[in-house]
C-alpha cells in the first residue's frame, strides 16, 4: 500500500537539499518515466495509473522498484505537474564520476546557467547534436531540478553531466574552447572541426572575464536584426547546429 511516508518522501524531493541528502530524484509524465525506465538508472518508486500500465505494460513490469497503481489526484498532489495521468518515478542519483573529453569529440561547457527551463533545453539540444558530456559550474542549476528534467524531455538519461570549477579543466584540456561571446568571429565564416568544447555563459552576464584566458576561439552568431541577444539555450542550438554542419554530419 502506498503510505503518506512514502508521498512526503518524494514530495521532498522537489527542494534539492532533500535530493542530495537522500541520494534521490523524481521524473513525472510518460516521457520521462519511460526515458528513465529504459535507462541505467536505479529506480526505486513507480507510481502509476491504469492508463500508464496498459499503453507499458512491459516497462512496468521490468522495474525492479517498488510499484504503486495509483491515481491522477495522487500524482499531481505528490509531483510538480498541474496534470499527470500516467506515472511518477523515483531513482537512486548516479555517483560523481569525472569526465574526460577524447580527441574527435564535442562536448558542452556552461558557465553559471542558472534557469532551469534553460538548461533543461541545452540537455535535449546535447542530446539532439550527439554530444555526451557536459562540465557544468558549480553555479548552474542542479541537473536533478524537476524543472531541468521535464524540460529535457528524457534527454537526462543519455548525457553525462560534472559539476566543477571550470578554469581548471578549461585551462588542462589539450582541445581547442569556443567561447560564446557577442564580439566573437561569426560562426558562419570559420572553417573548424567539430571538436573540443563549447563554452556558453549566464543567461545575462555572459562568459565570466575570468574564463576568457583559456578561450582558444571566441565565436558569435551574426545578428541580421535589432535583437540584443539570444536566449543561451537558442544560442547553443544554433553553435552545435553549425559545429555539426562543418563537420560534414548530416
Amino acid at each position: 500500500m502506498l503510505g503518506k511516508n512514502t508521498l512526503k518522501f518524494i514530495k521532498s524531493l522537489q527542494q534539492k537539499k532533500f535530493r542530495k541528502q537522500e541520494n534521490a530524484f523524481f521524473v513525472e509524465g510518460a516521457k520521462n518515466v519511460t526515458e528513465l525506465l529504459q535507462s541505467d538508472f536505479e529506480c526505486i518508486y513507480l507510481l502509476y495509473t491504469p492508463r500508464f500500465k496498459s499503453e507499458y505494460p512491459d516497462l512496468v513490469r521490468s522495474c525492479g522498484g517498488q510499484k504503486y497503481e495509483t491515481t491522477e489526484a495522487v500524482l499531481v498532489a505528490t509531483g510538480s505537474f498541474s496534470s499527470n495521468d500516467y506515472a511518477l518515478a523515483v531513482a537512486r542519483i548516479k555517483p560523481d564520476a569525472p569526465l574526460q573529453v577524447e580527441k574527435g569529440e564535442l562536448a558542452l561547457a556552461l558557465d553559471e546557467v542558472r534557469d532551469p527551463g534553460n538548461l533543461g533545453t541545452i540537455i535535449r539540444i546535447a542530446d539532439w547534436y550527439g554530444i555526451r558530456k557536459l562540465y557544468l559550474s558549480q553555479q548552474c542549476a542542479d541537473f536533478y531540478n524537476p524543472k531541468v528534467l521535464n524540460a529535457s524531455m528524457g534527454s537526462f538519461s543519455r548525457v553525462s553531466f560534472q559539476y566543477v570549477s571550470l578554469e581548471p579543466v578549461l585551462s588542462a584540456i589539450e582541445l581547442p574552447v569556443y567561447g560564446a561571446f557577442l564580439e566573437g568571429k561569426s560562426i558562419h565564416s570559420l572553417d573548424i572541426e567539430p571538436e573540443g568544447i563549447i563554452l556558453v555563459g549566464n543567461e545575462s552576464k555572459g562568459i565570466s572575464p575570468g574564463l576568457e584566458p583559456f578561450v582558444s576561439q571566441k565565436v558569435t552568431i551574426p545578428s541580421f536584426g535589432r535583437a540584443e541577444s539570444l536566449n543561451v539555450a537558442i544560442a547553443t542550438a544554433v553553435l552545435c547546429d553549425n559545429f555539426r554542419r562543418m563537420g560534414g554530419l548530416s
